[in-house]
């Protein structure tokens, strides 16, 4: 029975993305272009609709990353962001905050932040790097909600005021900066997410806590993660 309700969840979460596959993939692609070079708009794509058969392990995509909420919430969401993104700013502004007040400060929902910089948004990498020296001193959710509520202010400058702001030790966060210390950790994050089939940002997988997930992709109305979350949490 407990094997036929998660079935049944994944096919209500699949239906339910499914009926947004009319709409346009809020979000970049993986490009080849130069650091700093402007893309081009992507063209409109259905997103992707995701099956039973085409389910994900959540375990498989966990690492030491900084993770919001309890260890024993019932449903996890695994985020790949970029922190230049501007539909990863519209997720965070429209819909993660909401999903942390409704789900994460319930104990319903822990999120686990991953980082994937693309190439073509030069600030993508320093904050990721950066964020990576914020959770060194256990402040990274406040850094990472300092960068998304000022993308437009991103740099170097910026990142040691706001290291500043929060009361962190502001030499040790930039000799962290400085040297690199955290940019292969950035990097197994972005290779982690290619092998999951990640191509752009933001994209999400949610699911059971240590079991099958699903991938919304695009900054997706709040609605879609709240039907997601509720199939789980039916489950």
């Amino acid at each position: 029975m407990a094997d036929q309700s998660k079935t049944f969840a994944i096919m209500f979460v699949a239906a339910l993305l499914g009926s947004y596959a009319g709409g346009s993939l809020s979000g970049f692609a993986v490009s080849g272009n130069a650091v700093g070079q402007v893309a081009a708009a992507p063209t409109p794509t259905p997103t992707p609709t995701p099956t039973a058969a085409g389910t994900i392990a959540l375990a498989g995509l966990e690492d030491n990353d900084p993770v919001l909420g309890s260890d024993d919430a019932p449903v996890t969401i695994i985020e790949f962001s970029d922190f230049q993104c501007p539909f990863c700013g519209r997720f965070y502004d429209q819909t993660e905050l909401q999903l942390k007040q409704d789900y994460v400060d319930t104990g319903k929902l822990r999120i686990i932040y991953r980082d994937f910089p693309l190439s073509f948004h030069p600030e993508a990498q320093p904050a990721a790097e950066a964020a990576e020296c914020a959770n060194e001193q256990g402040k990274f959710w406040e850094f990472h909600d300092k960068i998304f509520e000022n993308q437009a202010t991103m740099s170097a400058a910026a990142y040691k005021q706001w290291a500043s702001d929060l009361g962190m030790n502001v030499d040790q966060f930039t000799s962290c900066v400085e040297t690199g210390k955290y940019r292969s950790e950035v990097q197994a994050d972005l290779d982690a997410g290619v092998a999951a089939g990640v191509s752009g940002t933001p994209t999400v997988f949610v699911g059971k806590t240590g079991g099958q997930g699903v991938k919304i992709v695009g900054a997706q109305p709040y609605d879609t993660f709240k039907g997601a979350i509720e199939s789980f949490l039916a489950a």
